[in-house]
């Protein structure tokens, strides 16, 4: 029992204790009630100044681009949280104010508001405290952006061109050698598409901590720009200041290492402006831009170009199908939707849009109709105005420059896929008046060159088949006739190349400007007066069935400047075209059957007249009266016999005359005697800058002929009718002045006289006495031929010099850049050649040795230096050729060789060759060939080695690692 007592009493008497003490807790919260509240009103409102200053801290910091840290993202919470709570609590005691005045009544209600404002005090010491242990820079920082943004496009998914082109544009990403990569190619060929493939392929690689898409577009605005770029990097746009948020962008550009993409440019942007890092000087970081202009993206100092062409034909099948659904491929439709995706022509855009527009068409006349207006250029077809036609007309609504859009518009009217040859556009723009009348035709010709590279470099035109030949793409081609059939001033009528078999009806000739017939059947022109009295080009050539020109139909072109009957089978001209007043050039190449014309003296504005390729016998009659006459054209004339006396010194406008493989020899003044034209009548032509004849024989040239050689830019003068090799005449090409002498003795000729002296290129075919011409050359001349550059030996004798020979003083060839040496049975070394005339090859870039079997050697002894600017050798069928060099020559007397051509050989080089240069090795047909001459250093410079596949395959190798290393730059020819 006192057990028990104790026991309670201990427990009272601790319970009792703490009771009291929470009793007296109470009673201190109670008896400090109102100062708690005071000081929570002081100290919340030091609270809230300090949230109030961290917001204007992070709304100033944002303005700068950055974001608040999660910390003050917290902390500002948390103030927002407390700040709530102190406000409930005041509203608690001002709503029971009253009762709390009956502190007897009201105990417990006192004491619960007490306790909570001593709580809240606390909190709000707390986060006063945790805000100024603020760390320095903890406010905001810049925001994380994502590295890539997914950009939805098509696939280029089965596209083998554009896959290629992919891998190409990744390479180059990776090569630290490029910093600006410059995309280009015509509208809709699919540049955006392929940069779009390669932003959302970057998603994958680590390549770039930051990739910017920015499109640019034909309006280009900085601001617009800008904003793009801002949005990207979770910037604030400052509208109304471009200076400004250029330095805003390139902080925080600096600070990556990025990709930019500017897709779409129409002109060159200045970085600096839009506010990025130049990426040469921000090493890493690289820029892409995409455009229709070449010559945008060489503006923009690009470092590589990558021209994105159009779809193969099967590429192009596909990507139709796959728009225009299973119905392409239906047993009466497949051949039509095959012939329409031809008329698009590899043109991605063109192909998803008519694609799309012959989805679910079963019936055979909707592609039937489709076709006819894709081949007469007719956006019929739902869509192709608009999603075609008009974005490839922006490339022609941007072109600048005189007459450049006119000129763009001429291309159209020849036919469909077609090479025109430079030359001939030229010589239409020109007679159009589209060219400056006053310049000469070099300086017309480089005029209008310069005008179709503008063109070129605008995806406008493309480079043709082979030089000196251009062409469209059919739907820009399309899009000019679309152009042309609207445009006033323009308007043109093409029906080239329809299989049409006479001119067709209701056409309202009196609104056209230029017409085109050309590649047709035409069998018959109307015979009636046509009212084109606007028309200044009608072209008419290659309607081979086409025989006569009926009288009448000539009479309405009263405006004609352009007449092309070129290859058609006219056996005549009507009397009425000598009346074309306004005429200024006349078009008959490869009329086989024209040999009759009427008086040419009424044509006095012509200014350009081709007769190449017809049977003419004799110049037409009336032609000395053509006063203005520039370019007389009569290139293989096989018939020409004669040339009246005093004919050609009449043309006294005459710039260029061109009788290359022509039947008519010029001579001197026995020929007068002849009653034919001599060649002193060219002497009086003051205009002359270009001829192309052929002589009899090596003429005595007297003085009075120095400056008329001297004057003329080009020449061809084929001596005793040696024409071997065709040459191609582009006016304004080079300055060719070009002399081929043989079949023929040369050992008592005067070759080394007036006509050497003006020669930049010589070629000897199947001549003899070469030794006696080498000696005359060697002892009359002493300070060289500095004029010739090329020298082609070919066929002739023995090259060897005859006792007593003398040797030159000096390099007679001083500037011999080329030297080309075939089929020179008695040739076995080049050495005595070289010490008779003194050459030293000094400024040899081009060496060709084929079938000279005896020679056993190129390089020879008797070499007195390096030839420090050969860079290319072409070696073929020298059968007894056991080394490049001769043994006495140093192992590096190549240095700069870039290209290696061998073929036909059974040996080549016994050692090692250091190579530094070397680029490209071809070998052909050299079976025995079992090793090749280079060294370790060669063989890391070589890009390219083309060859037969057994050949590669049995080829011995020093190590492994050199042929793997190869292997990748083979090519299997």
């Amino acid at each position: 029992m006192d057990c028990l007592g104790s026991f309670l009493g201990t427990i009272v008497v601790e319970s009792g204790k703490i009771l009291c003490g929470h009793v007296y807790h109470k009673i201190g919260s109670f008896v400090k009630f109102q100062s708690n509240c005071d000081a929570l009103k002081r100290e919340m409102k030091s609270l809230i100044d300090l949230k109030n200053g961290v917001k204007e801290l992070v709304k100033s910091e944002e303005g700068n681009g950055k974001v608040p840290t999660t910390q003050v993202k917290e902390w500002l919470r948390q103030a927002e949280e407390i700040e709530l709570g102190v406000n409930s609590i005041q509203e608690s005691i001002t709503t029971n104010t009253e009762n709390l005045c009956r502190c007897c009544l009201n105990c417990s209600l006192r004491c619960r508001l007490s306790r909570e404002v001593e709580e809240k005090l606390e909190e709000v010491k707390r986060l006063t405290s945790a805000r100024h242990n603020f760390p320095p820079g903890v406010v905001a920082v810049n925001p994380p952006a994502k590295v890539v943004e997914h950009i939805p496009g098509p696939s280029i998914e089965g596209q083998t061109t554009a896959s290629r082109n992919l891998a190409r544009v990744l390479d180059l990403l990776e090569d630290d050698g490029v910093s600006i990569i410059g995309i280009w190619g015509m509208g809709g060929v699919g540049k955006t598409t392929l940069v779009k493939t390669l932003n959302n392929k970057l998603e994958s690689t680590s390549l770039f901590s930051l990739v910017l898409w920015v499109t640019v577009s034909k309006d280009m605005d900085l601001k617009r720009v800008q904003a793009q770029i801002a949005r990207r990097l979770n910037l604030p746009i400052i509208e109304d200041d471009v200076q400004r948020m250029a330095i805003r962008l390139f902080e925080r550009l600096k600070e990556k290492k990025f990709l930019l993409i500017l897709d779409d440019i129409w002109e060159t942007i200045n970085l600096d402006e839009v506010g990025i890092p130049r990426p040469e000087v921000h090493m890493g970081s690289k820029i892409i831009l995409t455009s229709r202009s070449q010559d945008v993206c060489t503006g923009m100092i690009t470092d590589k170009l990558l021209k994105v062409q159009v779809l193969s034909d099967e590429e192009s099948w596909a990507l139709f199908c796959q728009n225009a659904g299973e119905v392409a491929d239906g047993e009466n439709i497949k051949p039509l939707a095959e012939d329409i995706t031809r008329e698009c022509r590899g043109l991605p855009l063109a192909i998803i849009t008519v694609g799309r527009a012959m989805r679910g068409k079963t019936m055979v006349e909707l592609w039937k109709d489709a076709l006819r207006a894709l081949r007469r250029s007719i956006p019929d077809i739902r869509g192709i105005e608009k999603e075609v036609f008009r974005p490839l007309k922006w490339s022609y609504d941007l072109l600048e420059g005189q007459n450049i859009k006119p000129c763009f518009l001429y291309c159209s009217l020849f036919s469909e896929d077609f090479n025109i040859e430079v030359e001939e556009l030229i010589q239409c723009w020109e007679a159009e008046g589209l060219l400056d009348e006053h310049q000469n035709l070099d300086e017309s010709f480089n005029r209008g060159m310069a005008l179709i590279e503008s063109l070129i470099a605008s995806c406008l035109l493309e480079h043709g088949a082979e030089a000196g030949f251009v062409k469209m793409h059919d739907i820009v081609r399309d899009v000019a006739i679309w152009i042309a059939s609207s445009e006033q001033g323009s308007e043109s009528l093409v029906r080239s190349g329809m299989g049409l078999s006479q001119i067709p009806e209701g056409v309202k000739w009196k609104s056209l400007k230029r017409i085109s017939f050309m590649m047709n059947k035409i069998t018959r022109l109307p015979d009636s007066v046509m009212e084109c009295s606007e028309v200044s080009t009608l072209f008419l050539q290659r309607n081979f069935p086409l025989e006569r020109v009926p009288e009448g139909f000539l009479q309405g072109f009263q405006a004609l400047r352009v007449l092309n009957l070129s290859e058609t089978s006219i056996r005549s001209l009507p009397l009425s075209h000598v009346r074309l007043d306004e005429l200024r050039a006349l078009l008959l190449s490869g009329c086989n059957y024209l040999n009759e014309f009427p008086p040419l003296g009424g044509l006095s504005r012509l200014q350009v007249l081709d007769l190449s390729g017809t049977p003419i016998r004799e110049l037409p009659h009336g032609i000395e009266e053509l006063i203005n006459l520039r370019q007389l054209n009569l290139r293989g004339t096989h018939n020409l016999e004669t040339i009246r006396p005093a004919t050609m010194s009449r043309l006294s406008r005459l710039e260029v005359l061109d009788m290359s493989w022509s039947a008519y020899n010029w001579g001197m003044q026995r020929k007068e005697e002849e009653g034919q034209a001599t060649l002193q009548e060219l002497e009086f032509l003051q205009h002359l800058i270009a001829i192309y004849v052929k002589l009899e024989n090596i003429p005595n040239l007297p003085l009075g002929y120095s400056s008329l050689l001297q004057r003329l830019v080009r020449f061809h003068i084929a001596i005793s009718g040696n024409e071997y090799e065709p040459v191609y005449h582009l006016p304004g090409k080079d300055d060719e002045r070009r002399i081929s002498v043989g079949p023929m003795n040369v050992s008592e000729g005067r070759l080394e006289g007036l006509l050497m002296s003006n020669a930049s290129n010589l070629i000897l075919t199947e001549c003899t006495g070469m030794s006696k011409m080498c000696e005359n050359l060697a002892r009359n001349t002493h300070v060289g031929f500095t004029a010739l550059k090329s020298l082609s030996i070919s066929g002739c004798d023995s090259l060897s010099p005859t006792r007593g020979n003398a040797h030159a003083r000096h390099d007679v060839l001083p500037n011999l850049e080329e030297l080309t040496l075939r089929e020179l049975e008695f040739l076995k070394s080049i050495s005595e050649l070289i010490g008779q005339l003194g050459l030293r090859f000094s400024r040899l870039r081009f060496m060709e040795v084929s079938d000279c079997p005896r020679l056993m050697y190129i390089i020879p002894g008797n070499l007195s230096q390096k030839l420090e600017n050969l860079e290319e050798i072409k070696l073929s069928r020298c059968n007894s050729l056991s080394s490049l060099f001769h043994d006495s020559i140093v192992h590096n007397a190549i240095p700069n060789l870039r290209i290696l051509e061998l073929d036909y050989l059974e040996s080549f080089c016994r050692w090692q060759m250091s190579w530094p240069c070397l680029e490209q090795i071809e070998v052909r047909k050299c079976p025995l060939l079992r090793k090749l001459p280079l060294s370790t250093q060669s063989a890391n410079m070589l890009r390219e080695i083309r060859g037969e596949l057994e050949w590669w395959n049995l080829l011995e190798w020093d190590d492994d690692q050199t042929k793997s290393r190869l292997q990748q730059h083979f090519q299997v020819i």
